[in-house]
C-alpha cells in the first residue's frame, strides 16, 4: 500500500513541474488554461518568470517602432542642410564691430551683430555654396595654427575667427592662411547693408 501511496505523491509532483513548466514555456500566447493557474499561486517563484516571457514580445515591437529605426535616417538627412557649415567672426577694426557669419549646409546665412542680433540673412546660390565647401576643404582646418597673431599687433585691424568641421582657428588680417582667405571671399560678408 505504501508503493502506491508513494507512487501517486510522486505522480502528482511530477504533474505539478510539467504544469509549471507549461506555464512558464508556453509560448502560445494565448491565454493560460485553467489547471496552470493553481500551480502558478501554489508556487510564486515560477509565476515570476511567466510575466518575463511577455515582455520579448514587447522589445521587438519597440524596436520597430519609428522612434528609433528611422530616427537615424532623416536627421542625417535633415542635419546636412540645417547644420552649420563655417561660422566666422570678425572683430575689431576701426569702430570696433563684432560680427559674425554664420552659413547653413543648404546655403542659408545670417549675419549677426556683436549682441546676436539678425542684421540680414539670405541663401547662397549653389556655385557659390560649392566654391564656399571648396575653400574650406582646401584650407585644411585640422592643420592650420589655432591662433595667428601679428607681431607687433596691427592695431584697428581685424581679427577673424573661423569654425568648421570641429576645428576652430583665429588670426589677425595680416597673418591670415591663403586658404582662409578664400572662404572669407567666398562668404556673403560682414557689411549689415548688403
Amino acid at each position: 500500500m505504501r508503493a502506491i501511496r508513494a507512487a501517486g505523491a510522486a505522480t502528482v509532483v511530477l504533474l505539478g513541474a510539467v504544469l509549471v513548466l507549461a506555464g512558464c514555456g508556453g509560448g502560445s500566447g494565448g491565454p493560460p488554461d485553467a489547471t496552470a493557474a493553481p500551480t502558478a499561486s501554489a508556487t510564486p517563484t515560477p509565476a515570476t518568470p511567466a510575466p518575463a516571457t511577455s515582455p520579448p514580445t514587447t522589445p521587438p515591437s519597440t524596436a520597430s517602432t519609428p522612434a528609433s529605426t528611422p530616427a537615424p535616417t532623416p536627421p542625417a538627412a535633415t542635419q546636412t542642410a540645417t547644420e552649420t557649415l563655417v561660422r566666422v567672426t570678425r572683430s575689431g577694426g576701426f569702430a570696433g564691430q563684432t560680427r559674425t557669419v554664420i552659413v547653413k549646409g543648404d546655403g542659408s546665412w545670417t549675419l549677426l551683430d556683436g549682441r546676436a542680433r539678425d542684421l540680414r540673412s539670405g541663401k547662397l546660390e549653389p556655385g557659390r555654396l560649392e566654391v564656399l565647401r571648396t575653400a574650406l576643404r582646401e584650407a585644411d582646418f585640422a592643420h592650420l595654427p589655432r591662433v595667428a597673431t601679428a607681431d607687433p599687433p596691427v592695431y584697428d585691424g581685424f581679427t577673424y575667427a573661423f569654425v568648421h568641421g570641429g576645428f576652430e582657428v583665429a588670426a589677425d588680417q595680416t597673418k591670415l592662411a591663403p586658404g582662409l582667405r578664400k572662404v572669407l571671399e567666398a562668404l556673403p560678408g560682414f557689411d549689415s547693408t548688403g
